[in-house]
């Protein structure tokens, strides 16, 4: 069984390096853009569009004599690796299944986009399309293979290729598996280095743990376990939310791409960073201390995207309770339910436990005592009360309780799970709602 895990750490580059890493991402952007470009030219003509084609016209770029510093400030490898991000980006564009994932909000008068082709002609933009690049976002990244041919480690430093030497990183952690590939990328002013590792393990691991639990997610309570116990949210955004306005107000009355403008647009970057990592930092604690106590975990396969969806509605329909709907979008959003669902996903492979993804569907609603199933049961947010049996019970307790149920159903009814990908409940479906 192989198992793939990325180490990151900060990246302390001095002056001179710096200026050399920062020539390698801009030169990747640049190249990234300038394909794309001419990506749009092959769309309009209907060519075939995929890696080869696209990595065959970088010595195109080189050769010409406007673009003379691809030859002394770029490597090679990473710009065929950007190209290759390229043809991946347009080869989920030309995927039905996933546009077919894809719900845009009609709702809305919605602008399209053009693209003014080399002959005058105009293409529009479509959804998924692949997107330039700006320096002005605020992050870039190059990816290097073989590692073992360009780069190397001593202890708290890696060698990198192009003349920038050996560069300081905090190795807060050991890196275990062969090193496969690395990633350095720059956000908000900082440089960051990811290793990419592959690890050969004989047998499939076996989880230390014995035990089952179900998860209902909230906003209240992050995490409500089926056992009874509680996690509160971090709420990192919304810590920082009056800070966040204050400097988008003042940037509001900064010229435009001006030194001012560039300066407060970098500290609203920092500070998107800061609430980010908070979030991050806090979600792999808990996901962590999860995996490591319970061989199963059972939680919802909640579709967030189609929960937090804007309610404005059109100058023809209003919406209803937009404020209030903005707010609890805003404070979905703010949890990180998917990114946690994806952290235990991977940290349950690498433990060899189990993560199974359950239909939401009445889980509130259900009795766990009789299994009666009435939108009067749950009377508030908190209390829930069956209008049947009379079972009374914290109503977060009673979804979660009755989450860890139907992932049994499905061990039960599909005979486990398939290595390495979580079941989605099917018993679920013959769920009938009881007026």
């Amino acid at each position: 069984m192989k198992i793939n895990k990325a180490y990151k750490f900060r990246l302390e580059p001095n002056a001179e390096q710096a200026v050399i890493l920062n020539n390698l991402v801009g030169s990747a952007r640049f190249v990234w853009n300038q394909m794309l470009a001419i990506s749009f030219e092959m769309f309009a003509k209907n060519e075939f569009i995929n890696a080869t084609n696209l990595v065959n016209k970088i010595m195109d770029l080189k050769s010409n004599p406007d673009f003379a510093f691809l030859k002394s400030s770029s490597n090679a490898v990473t710009l065929q690796q950007k190209v290759r991000d390229l043809a991946s980006a347009w080869s989920r564009f030309f995927d039905p299944k996933v546009h077919a994932r894809l719900k845009e909000n009609k709702n809305k008068p919605y602008k399209p986009k053009l693209f003014k082709l080399a002959d005058g002609t105009e293409i529009q933009l479509r959804p998924l399309m692949p997107q330039f690049k700006r320096k002005a976002d605020g992050h870039d990244s190059i990816r290097l293979v073989q590692f073992d041919k360009y780069c190397r480690v001593e202890g708290n430093r890696i060698k990198l290729p192009n003349g920038v030497g050996l560069v300081k990183f905090r190795k807060s952690q050991d890196i275990i598996g062969v090193i496969k590939n690395i990633t350095i990328s720059k956000k908000s002013g900082h440089w960051y280095v990811s290793f990419g590792t592959e690890r050969e393990l004989a047998e499939k691991p076996v989880h230390p743990s014995k035990t089952a639990i179900g998860l209902d997610l909230g906003i209240t309570k992050l995490i409500t376990t089926s056992n009874g116990e509680t996690i509160k949210p971090k709420n990192s955004f919304k810590a920082n939310q009056i800070k966040l306005a204050k400097l988008q107000r003042q940037l509001s009355r900064k010229v435009l791409f001006s030194q001012n403008w560039k300066k407060q647009k970098h500290k609203i970057q920092k500070l998107h960073h800061h609430i980010a990592n908070i979030r991050h930092d806090y979600l792999h604690k808990i996901t962590t201390s999860i995996s490591k106590n319970h061989a199963m975990i059972a939680c919802e396969d909640l579709k967030v995207a189609n929960m937090s969806t804007s309610a404005s509605g059109s100058m023809e329909n209003k919406g209803r309770q937009v404020k209030a709907k903005s707010g609890l979008n805003k404070s979905i959003l703010d949890q990180g339910w998917g990114m946690m669902v994806n952290m235990l996903e991977y940290k349950q492979q690498w433990q060899g436990g189990l993560l199974i993804k359950v239909n939401p569907r009445y889980t509130s609603q259900t009795c766990f005592n009789c299994q009666h199933i009435a939108k009067e049961n749950r009377q508030t947010q908190a209390k829930f009360e069956c209008v049947q049996c009379g079972y009374k019970a914290n109503a977060d307790i009673n979804a979660a309780r009755n989450i860890l149920s139907a992932g049994h159903a499905v061990l039960s009814a599909e005979g486990g799970c398939s290595q390495g990908h979580p079941m989605k409940q099917k018993t679920s479906d013959i769920r009938e709602k009881v007026a």
